[in-house]
């Protein structure tokens, strides 16, 4: 029977070989497959209208996702430490006074008065991490902290986070972005905090594979391809179709320049492979 999911199937093939599907379908079909075409033809008309003199309407490019709602709010705003709400309520105050803690070494430690490393230690199990996930990016300790503490839902706000971050504020993914310099700082950030920790975030992992086939060799090129250098070790089939095939369309029309900024973006890539396998392999030994 002329089921949904077959019409939709026919109809796509029937888009594509007209002549190979010969029964009449419905006009209206439900749509089960994405247009894969649809972020590079926004792109390519956004370019066009640019070259005409002509401001495009913001469209979204980011693999079909639709386009965020503009707001207005000061950049790096999220990655300073926000002060603590704990103890500066009265009704709170009432609260603690009222009422008998049975483990009062729970306590946690504010962490904006975290200032030195023996503070760091001291207070490291009754340590809150901040609301706003950014501020981590920037702090030293707080990522010394990190890498002691594997609590898996620390690594999970972060790296939600930085995946919607990531994906909102792209200025080749969003049409006509306005940020392009403080994306770049951003990136910038992030790989300094890749670089403290010895290792890349797979947040920032999936947004290089999901943009890589949209990037242009232009934008952001020096960020883009010093967290190229961080990408976690994985199969190589991964490696050849995320990463590979995506900078050799670029790599072969691009100028002398930026095939040495290849070259050594992948080289680095290599050197951080070898630095985590010695390290995995030592402690596997010494164990």
């Amino acid at each position: 029977g002329m089921q949904s999911h077959l019409q939709a199937l026919l109809s796509l093939y029937k888009l594509f070989c007209p002549e190979q599907v010969t029964i009449t379908l419905p006009g209206k079909t439900k749509t089960y497959f994405k247009n894969s075409e649809g972020p590079w033809k926004a792109a390519i008309t956004a370019v066009r209208q640019r070259n005409q003199g002509t401001s495009p309407l913001s469209q979204a490019v980011f693999l079909g996702t639709p386009q965020p709602q503009s707001r207005k709010r000061k950049w790096n705003a999220q990655l300073v430490i926000p002060a603590s709400s704990t103890n500066t309520s009265n009704l709170e105050e009432d609260r603690e006074k009222n009422c008998v803690y049975l483990y009062s070494t729970n306590k946690s430690f504010p962490v904006e008065q975290l200032q030195t490393f023996p503070q760091l230690l001291q207070n490291i199990h009754c340590l809150e991490f901040p609301s706003q996930m950014g501020s981590v990016l920037t702090n030293p300790l707080l990522l010394h902290y990190m890498n002691c503490v594997k609590d898996e839902s620390i690594y999970l706000r972060l790296y939600y986070w930085m995946g919607q971050m990531l994906q909102e504020e792209c200025p080749w993914c969003v049409v006509d972005n306005p940020y392009e310099k403080e994306f770049k700082s951003f990136l910038e950030t992030i790989y300094k905090a890749e670089c403290f920790l010895q290792e890349g975030f797979p947040a920032c992992e999936e947004f290089l594979y999901k943009t890589l086939p949209l990037w242009d060799g232009f934008c952001c090129r020096s960020e883009i391809l010093r967290l190229v250098s961080w990408i976690p070790l994985s199969s190589s089939s991964d490696i050849k179709s995320y990463l590979y095939n995506p900078l050799a369309q670029l790599f072969f029309t691009s100028s002398i320049y930026f095939k040495c900024s290849v070259i050594e973006s992948l080289r680095e890539l290599l050197q951080n492979w070898l630095s985590c396998n010695v390290i995995q392999e030592d402690s596997e030994f010494s164990s």
